[in-house]
């Protein structure tokens, strides 16, 4: 269960993120938060994996690469999501521009059934990405945020279980759980990264909660408030990623392992925040050797 991008540019980690080529083979040429096609994911569901993680991928880098301006950003978007929607008839031509991502997504989505909305859904968190950049805008309420993340963050994890054959309602809520906490804590990792590019995802209502000053997150000082309103906003994370963690017994074989460790990576992501004060205005926290060690360690005891 990976998220496609954290904030949605930040990371966790720096895994390699596998995209498909053009004869079809994966090759690693991003780096992702989490491993995307990994030896642990089953071989049957390696390219459709891949070819879901390449789609986001390059939307992603639409909506937040180079030097486009927003509306140009946006014009791009609309061209892609045109290309989503032809995309699942072989027969279609495609632009010259994608045509390797819809290539390899169109013969996913025909031979797997995929859900096509769930793939609209993230087109839609990327065009937000662009238009709440664009303004300078954060987010009013928790709600709000968590919304957000149902769409930027979630399809991937249902996409996910749809490949596995998990179906179940309890199952997809948790996978929910999961990916919006892999969401959250991307967003409570890096604001020493994300306010400086305009992304704000500290709602108004925990601002006001904590009595934190927006003059402070904007300068990136520390204070007492922040860090007060930031260990908050670790707690909630780790309660909506224990709340999803069970799902780990539901995805089968090798899959549910990998699961494990995505789950346990998030967590410990977390025990970093935890034990750095929660300054993560100052610094964003990184995993070290050990870190993975500790990972594998509690995934074996899930």
């Amino acid at each position: 269960m990976q998220s496609p991008r954290p904030s949605t540019a930040s990371r966790l980690d720096a895994s390699p993120h596998a995209t498909p080529g053009s004869d079809g083979a994966t090759a690693i040429n991003h780096y992702e938060n989490f491993p995307v096609a990994s030896l642990l994911c089953p071989a049957a569901q390696r390219a459709p994996i891949a070819a879901i993680y390449h789609f986001a991928r390059t939307a992603d880098d639409i909506a937040d690469e180079g030097n486009a301006s927003p509306a140009q950003r946006l014009a791009e978007l609309a061209d892609y999501r045109a290309q989503l929607a032809l995309c699942a008839d072989s027969t279609a031509p495609l632009d010259p521009r994608w045509a390797g991502v819809f290539n390899a997504l169109g013969k996913a989505l025909r031979q797997h059934a995929l859900p096509l909305q769930l793939l609209h859904d993230l087109l839609d968190a990327f065009v937000q990405d662009v238009e709440k950049t664009r303004d300078r805008a954060g987010y009013a309420n928790d709600a709000e945020l968590r919304d957000y993340c149902r769409r930027s963050a979630n399809p991937v994890g249902r996409l996910l279980l749809h490949l596995y054959g998990v179906h179940d309602a309890a199952a997809l809520q948790q996978s929910d759980a999961i990916c919006t906490a892999l969401q959250l804590i991307n967003f409570w990792q890096d604001p020493s990264v994300d306010i400086p590019r305009g992304r704000f995802y500290f709602t108004e209502e925990a601002q006001a909660a904590h009595d934190v000053q927006e003059a402070d997150l904007l300068a990136l000082r520390q204070t007492p408030a922040i860090t007060r309103m930031v260990a908050q906003c670790v707690q909630d994370a780790r309660a909506t990623m224990l709340q999803g963690a069970p799902l780990v017994h539901a995805v089968p074989g090798r899959a549910g392992w990998e699961l494990r460790l995505v789950v346990q990576g998030g967590l410990r992501i977390l025990d970093k925040i935890e034990g750095m004060q929660y300054a993560t205005l100052k610094k964003r926290p990184a995993l070290k050797k050990h870190d993975y060690a500790v990972m594998l360690w509690r995934a074996l005891w899930m």
